[in-house]
């Protein structure tokens, strides 16, 4: 195996989740095969480049400028290429992200390189580079040998372990990269959630689904993630009535987060919302309808009308957070 190379993603607020979980398992990879292990990150501070050292990384190539201000899969490919050409990658890792998942595709196009999304597991070992990823809609698990020269992963986020922060900075090299060659340019980004917590990054999830009973009822959910300092999610009933944004739909159709804490609001449960929500450490599921589903996989049940226990849990929780 030649080198192993990891896309540092990005946000406002610093290195994404993602990002820590895709290079605890670059430095695994790494340390199995003797491989040499590199980051690239495109738009980042010459400073938060060097910090990348804190995730395991020693070298780490940064591309710079205008090209790189706004994300453009056409920039963003070009740059983790030259970055690969650079110190013989064969191995691409990313977190399988709303951008990870459109750049892994660029990307494998551009190498022509075998292409493994949504990777779930890998089978540390074996050779060549096997992975396993769900498909037919999670129906299935596909074990896939990933046999051609260069390989382009995108791993499902919450599903690798993040690994522990090291006292160490990187090497930066910076990538040049004229602006001039990219064909295609970003004019303009729209957010849509605002400043809110992505339900990818956040520690506790306050989510609703059907049963919450349109928009209105979403500020019940929204109210005690804020006093929880945690994320709103939704399931996809919920985000289909377009009572809250795709952005918050948890499930098989959204993301897949893993929290400590997932209250379920008027979820029914239904095995496609439990894929994207399983790995929670603590689920706590709020019904009226006790035979629910959801029910039966919660470790804790509150059997009620959402709209009575809602305030009451805020108020009580309330007290918990303030004495911590």
């Amino acid at each position: 195996m030649g080198g192993i190379l990891v896309w540092a993603e990005t946000s406002k607020d610093g290195m994404r989740k993602a990002t820590r979980e895709a290079a605890a398992v670059g430095l695994k990879l790494a340390e199995q095969t003797g491989a040499p292990l590199a980051a690239v990150v495109c738009g980042a501070t010459p400073e938060a480049a060097a910090g990348l050292g804190r995730l395991g990384f020693s070298k780490v190539y940064a591309a710079a400028g205008p090209a790189f201000e706004k994300y453009s899969s056409e920039a963003y490919a070009a740059a983790v290429a030259d970055a690969g050409a650079r110190m013989g990658a064969d191995v691409f890792l990313m977190g399988a992200t709303a951008l990870g998942r459109d750049l892994s595709a660029s990307l494998a196009a551009r190498l022509d390189a075998a292409l493994a999304t949504d990777v779930t597991d890998i089978q540390w070992g074996k050779t060549p580079l096997t992975v396993i990823r769900p498909v037919y809609s999670s129906k299935l698990l596909a074990v896939t040998e990933l046999a051609a020269e260069r390989k382009v992963l995108s791993l499902r986020p919450n599903v690798f372990h993040a690994g522990a922060e090291r006292e160490q900075t990187a090497q930066v090299e910076p990538l040049p990269c004229e602006a001039a060659n990219i064909r295609a340019q970003v004019l303009r980004a729209i957010e849509d959630a605002g400043d809110a917590l992505d339900v990818t990054e956040a520690d506790i999830i306050v989510s609703g689904g059907r049963g919450v009973g349109g928009p209105d009822g979403f500020k019940l959910i929204a109210d005690l993630a804020q006093t929880l300092r945690g994320a709103v999610g939704a399931s996809r009933a919920a985000v289909d009535a377009g009572w809250i944004h795709y952005n918050h739909q948890v499930g098989q159709t959204g993301k897949a987060v893993s929290p400590v804490l997932y209250i379920a609001c008027g979820i029914s449960g239904a095995i496609q919302h439990f894929a994207g929500m399983g790995s929670s450490k603590f689920i706590m599921a709020v019904n009226k309808d006790k035979d629910a589903p959801i029910m039966e996989k919660a470790d804790f049940c509150i059997v009620g009308d959402l709209f009575k226990v809602l305030p009451i849990l805020k108020e009580e929780l309330a007290k918990v957070v303030k004495t911590n």
